[in-house]
C-alpha cells in the first residue's frame, strides 16, 4: 500500500515532471493530483475487475463550503461515470459522503440500480454518514476499513433532528398534561416550529426508514426468507435516536456487523486494502490542495468535479493571460 506520505512524495515528482507543460504552480499541482489519482483508480478496477465509482466529498476540509452534501446535481456525474462502462461487471462505489437529500438519495440509488440491477458493493475506506449509509445500505455488499464508519440514518429537516423534534414534542404534551405550569416553559421552544413542522418530521422519518428497509429487504438479503426481520432490526439501530445520542455518532465494522449488516473488512486481503486506500489517500489529498469539493470519478478517467467559485474565478483571470484550465 502507498501510505499518506508516499503519496504526497509522488504528487510532489509528477509535478517536477509537469512543470515544463503547466506554467502555473497550482496546475501542475492539479494536474499532478489528476494523474496519479486516475493511476491508482484504474489499478483498482484492474484489480477487481469490476466497475468502479469514487464518490468523494471534501466536507471533512472544507467544512464551509455549501454543497458538499449529496444533491439532485450528483445523478450528473453518476451518469457521466457510467456512460460506456460494460454494466455486466457489476459496480463497485467507493463512498465518502457527510450525507444529504433524502430524495436525491433514492433517486441515484433508483438510478443506480437501473443501471446494474443489485450487483453494487458499497466501498468505504472512513466516513459514509447519514444518506451516505443508506446508499450503503442500498447494495448487496458493504466493504469497509476497521478505521472507516457508517452512521445513524435519523432525517434531519433544516438542520432540525426529526427524531429529536418529536421526542421533545412528546415530552411537551406530557409534561403539560401532568402540570400545566410548565406552560409558560415550553411554550416558547413550541413556538419556534413552524406551521406542519411536525407533520413534515413524521414523514421524513417515515420515507427515510421505509426507504432502507425496502432496500435491504430487496436487495442485501435479497432471497433470505428472514430479509424481513434483519432489515427491521437494522433499519431499529440506524434510527434509535436515545441510542445513538448523536446524527454524528461514528458505527463501525463490529458494530454494523452485530447489527445485522452484509459487511467485510477489507483488511481480509492486504492487496486489496493497499489498492482500496491508496485511492482514497489520492482523493483526500485532491480535496485538501484543490479547489474541489466534490469528486464523481470512474476507473476510465471520466470526472465530475465541483470547485469553489471564489478559486475559480481566479483561474479564470489566469486564463485570459493565457494558461488553460482543464
Amino acid at each position: 500500500m502507498a501510505d499518506w506520505s508516499e503519496i504526497f512524495r509522488e504528487i510532489q515528482q509528477t509535478i517536477a515532471q509537469h512543470s515544463q507543460a503547466a506554467q502555473l504552480e497550482n496546475l501542475q499541482a492539479q494536474a499532478a493530483l489528476d494523474t496519479i489519482r486516475r493511476k491508482y483508480l484504474f489499478e483498482y478496477h484492474h484489480k477487481t475487475g469490476r466497475n468502479v465509482i469514487a464518490y468523494y466529498s471534501g466536507w471533512l476540509s472544507k467544512p464551509d463550503v455549501a454543497q458538499t452534501e449529496i444533491t439532485d446535481e450528483d445523478k450528473n456525474g453518476f451518469m457521466m461515470a457510467i456512460h460506456g462502462m460494460n454494466r455486466k461487471k457489476g459496480l463497485n462505489l467507493i463512498l465518502h459522503t457527510p450525507g444529504g437529500s433524502i430524495s436525491a438519495t433514492e433517486s441515484i440509488v433508483d438510478f443506480l440500480h437501473r443501471m446494474f440491477g443489485e450487483d453494487i458493493i458499497a466501498v468505504v475506506p472512513q466516513i459514509a454518514m447519514s444518506a451516505g449509509t443508506m446508499i450503503a445500505c442500498s447494495c448487496h455488499k458493504i466493504q469497509m476499513a476497521k478505521h472507516a464508519n457508517l452512521g445513524p440514518i435519523d432525517p434531519h429537516l433544516r438542520g432540525w433532528p426529526a427524531y429529536g423534534v418529536r421526542e421533545e414534542f412528546k415530552r411537551a404534551v406530557k409534561e403539560i398534561k401532568a402540570d400545566p405550569g410548565k406552560i409558560p416553559i415550553w411554550q416558547p421552544i413550541i413556538s419556534q416550529y413552524r406551521p406542519t413542522f411536525l407533520g413534515q418530521c413524521e414523514n421524513a422519518i417515515k420515507w427515510s426508514n421505509d426507504f432502507v428497509r425496502r432496500q435491504l429487504e430487496t436487495v442485501m438479503f435479497k432471497g433470505d426468507p428472514k430479509a424481513k426481520e434483519k432489515a427491521r432490526k437494522i433499519v431499529a439501530k440506524l434510527t434509535d435516536y436515545r441510542g445513538n445520542k448523536s446524527h454524528e455518532r461514528h458505527i463501525h465494522y463490529d458494530e454494523c456487523k452485530a447489527t445485522g449488516l452484509d459487511v467485510d473488512l477489507i483488511e481480509g486481503d492486504q492487496a486489496y486494502q493497499d489498492a482500496v486506500l491508496t485511492v482514497h489517500h489520492c482523493f483526500m489529498h485532491t480535496l485538501m490542495n484543490t479547489p474541489a469539493f466534490k469528486i464523481i470519478e470512474s476507473h476510465s478517467g471520466s470526472t465530475f468535479v465541483k470547485q469553489q467559485i471564489v478559486q475559480l474565478q481566479q483561474v479564470a483571470v489566469q486564463q485570459q493571460g493565457g494558461t488553460q484550465q482543464r
